[in-house]
């Protein structure tokens, strides 16, 4: 976790130098989470590239290790009974979490789930060499990028005549969630803005990340607010870090 006032006060720190512009909370929690949800993408291809680099033995240094570390805390298990309250059942299956952002594994009991396109889901149920089974069950999405007017959905089959999942098989499912929405929340005393923390709400990337936000934010206030040396400042930043993390 890390701090959202921390980081509210070192952003009003940057741009209040020299006079040069305030960000009201309403704008500091808009950049706030395009920040957030900047860093955690990048993870993803941060660990793609990292997966093509030796690793090494070094306890705290290893590129997959670190990675595999901050992705952690959005890693979700849900269990059978979760997934049927939660994951309403629709025609054929069911639908996605609404937090989902990236899918892991489905299971059937303790069998995984093979996930097909479409295509290869309806040419397995047809074919008596790859029909799915109980062991062996089968499953592919539909609009996983789902919006509030395309609902996503997961078909998952354990035989060839029946695609909806049977009520007396458990499923289960683990997935990356997207990042909780991060508040900076106030009351006001005397015209200023003052940090309520009991209503206020956390990044969730991890603490090592501080830096990071602070310099992306600083980015996306620059250009807001038509500050050419606010958005310089957070770029050099931004980019002085990313070279220190590559070295």
């Amino acid at each position: 976790m890390v701090n959202i006032d921390t980081v509210y006060q070192r952003v009003l720190a940057f741009a209040n130098k020299e006079q040069r512009g305030y960000i009201t909370p309403q704008e500091f929690n808009l950049f706030a989470n395009q920040a957030q949800l900047e860093i955690f993408e990048q993870y993803f291809y941060d660990l793609n590239q990292g997966a093509r680099i030796p690793g090494n033995d070094t306890e705290f240094s290893d590129i997959l290790s670190l990675l595999g570390e901050k992705i952690s805390v959005f890693e979700i298990e849900r269990d059978n009974a979760w997934v049927r309250s939660v994951m309403a059942t629709v025609t054929n299956g069911f639908t996605l979490p609404p937090d989902m952002y990236r899918i892991g594994t489905v299971r059937v009991g303790t069998a995984p789930v093979e996930m097909l396109t479409s295509k290869q889901f309806n040419a397995a149920i047809l074919s008596p060499l790859t029909t799915p089974t109980a062991v062996r069950p089968i499953g592919y999405m539909v609009n996983a990028g789902f919006t509030n007017a395309t609902i996503g959905k997961i078909i998952v089959a354990v035989s060839g005549t029946t695609y909806a999942l049977p009520a007396d098989y458990d499923i289960n499912l683990s997935y990356i969630k997207i990042p909780t929405k991060a508040v900076w929340d106030y009351f006001v005393v005397n015209e200023k803005a003052l940090y309520n923390t009991n209503s206020s709400v956390d990044f969730e990337l991890h603490p090592s990340e501080e830096s990071e936000l602070v310099y992306k934010i600083l980015k996306f206030a620059g250009v807001s607010m038509a500050k050419p040396d606010i958005m310089r400042a957070g770029q050099g930043m931004e980019m002085a870090q990313t070279q220190q993390e590559k070295q």
